[in-house]
């Protein structure tokens, strides 16, 4: 009997998670998420399923963050009737992530064909809407962590809490295999939290295994050791150096976790007057929501925190509407906003960016993974200058960077992790990292806890056998929607911003018209020149 699996998303990049599995009794996804940075990628969101919706029986869901579950609402839109299984936190963190997506989109794109319909270019549609997210919600079925449910025929599940966010889980399946009495045992991890995590337990999961797919988002990092008391006197430090230079302290976020956890720290701070007092914006209709969340769950998050509590301090001011967040944008001097996307992608982040990019009393304060060909990665690399919403902003603030938040573990942490799953009787897929992440983590693991031949790094769309003593790949060059060098590198969009950028600042610094002059003929000549190859080919 063939037992399939087939990477859709999250192989070689860490986003758009999602794996099909395959077996004589049908087929389900672990994960249906968003693909985001880069364009090539995103556009993946509004092309076709590499599969019929339709023949999708069931979707195992490991976590709410949208990169795992954001195209959910498309697939129910395309033809998908299944369940959808998930915790009860990750249910209830998805029934405003969800929406909040679909209205994102709406919004997003009505502003683009705004521009387009002046450039003279076609409309687009959203990938989805908010009523289809909210249409999604109705295939959700709740299960508990550590006990067993039924997926399909010979299939089953078991939920194990990961540590990374309220409701996550790696996932544990057992597939009946033809012509032996055990079955195929696979472990899938999903996003595996770091030890001393503000909220969260240490993460779960079982031991003796066929195969183990497992995230490996820092692969190749080492973080110092930290506890919470450090991780506060780090960002204690952060905003005390952002109070002292007079302007907005923003801090990019993702609206679920981490969020709350700087809200919770911040608050702390200032009530042991470590840090300046000063009014903390949470600008994010959903985090708002999910801040709500947490507070119902509080009972189930680390009890030495008090954080129903902190969640509703005086010092934090929710900023719903577009007019509120318009009203941030006239203060001056100190305060704190916290707004989503986690990596300056989208949502109301931007255009505080936009706001106080250019002024070097700002600061910005990056908090999490900056995925590669993303606003939040530009500015973490350094960048003197980016562009935002068409526009060309200088880079004045200062840029910091605070790991000790992140929501996944590090390579130590995942090698740790990986071994604790042994014996892994016949392979370890590596996933959700980029390439040296992935390699790091390879690295780390080969030989000395798995040998290095049944150490394995899909790229998108690799299809391997899993029902032989040894995982075998099966031919879908075909069938690959990028060729897997589109996945790794930076794409044409991000070298052409980059491009623009450095024009600008060349004939900025000219000496004169004359000068000027002469760069603007050399670009014309060579555009003209490369017409003149084109043509004659």
């Amino acid at each position: 009997m063939s037992i399939t699996v087939r990477f859709c998303g999250a192989a070689r990049t860490v986003t758009g998670s999602s794996y099909m599995f395959q077996t004589a009794a049908g087929r389900f996804l672990v994960d249906c998420g968003l693909f985001q940075g880069q364009k090539t990628l995103k556009e993946l969101n509004y092309g076709a399923f590499p599969f019929r919706p339709a023949d999708i029986d069931a979707v195992l869901l490991t976590h709410a963050h949208i990169d795992h579950s954001g195209l959910l609402p498309k697939l129910v839109r395309a033809g998908f009737e299944g369940p959808i299984l998930a915790t009860r936190g990750t249910i209830d963190l998805c029934s405003y992530m969800l929406p909040d997506a679909g209205n994102i989109q709406e919004v997003e794109v009505a502003q683009l064909n705004r521009r387009n319909a002046a450039r003279g270019r076609r409309e687009v549609q959203p990938i989805y809407t908010q009523a289809d997210a909210i249409a999604s919600l109705q295939s959700f079925r709740a299960v508990d962590y550590e006990r067993w449910t039924e997926v399909i025929p010979g299939v089953r599940a078991r939920y194990w809490n990961a540590g990374h966010l309220l409701g996550s889980a790696s996932i544990e399946l057992e597939i009946a295999e033809q012509g032996s009495i055990r079955p195929l045992r696979v472990l899938l991890s999903g996003d595996v939290g770091p030890e001393a995590k503000l909220l969260q337990p240490d993460p779960e999961a079982p031991s003796d295994l066929d195969y183990v797919i497992a995230e490996s988002t820092y692969g190749d990092r080492v973080r110092a050791v930290t506890t919470p008391a450090l991780r506060r006197q780090h960002l204690a430090t952060e905003v005390r150096d952002a109070a002292a230079a007079g302007g907005a302290l923003l801090i990019p976020a993702f609206a679920v976790e981490r969020t709350q956890e700087l809200i919770v720290d911040l608050i702390d701070l200032m009530e042991h007057s470590e840090i300046p007092t000063a009014p903390i914006f949470l600008d994010s209709p959903l985090a708002i929501r999910a801040t709500e969340v947490f507070r119902r769950h509080a009972a189930s998050l680390d009890p030495a925190v008090d954080a129903s509590r902190l969640l509703n301090s005086p010092h934090l001011k929710f900023t719903e509407t577009a007019d509120e967040s318009k009203a941030i944008m006239r203060l001056s001097g100190f305060h704190v906003i916290i707004a989503a996307s986690g990596m300056c992608d989208a949502g109301r982040i931007r255009h505080h960016l936009k706001r106080w990019l250019w002024n070097e009393r700002a600061t910005v304060l990056l908090a999490g993974f900056q995925a590669n060909g993303t606003l939040g990665r530009f500015l973490q690399d350094g960048a003197k200058a980016v562009r935002i919403q068409g526009d060309e902003i200088k880079v004045a603030a200062r840029i910091r960077m605070i790991d000790e938040y992140s929501g996944h573990a590090d390579g130590a942490g995942m090698a740790s992790w990986i071994a604790a799953r042994r014996p892994i009787a016949r392979g370890l897929f590596l996933v959700h990292g980029e390439e040296s992440a992935i390699s790091g983590l390879a690295g780390r693991v080969a030989e000395r806890i798995i040998p290095g031949a049944r150490i394995f790094q899909p790229v998108l769309d690799d299809i391997y056998e899993l029902a032989a003593p040894k995982p075998r790949m099966l031919d879908v060059d075909h069938r690959r929607r990028l060729a897997p060098e589109a996945v790794t590198r930076l794409d044409w969009h991000n070298e052409m911003s980059e491009l623009v950028l450095d024009i600008n600042d060349r004939i900025a610094a000219a000496a004169d018209d004359r000068a000027r002059g002469v760069i603007i003929r050399r670009l014309r000549r060579a555009l003209e020149e490369n017409d003149s190859r084109t043509s004659n080919r």
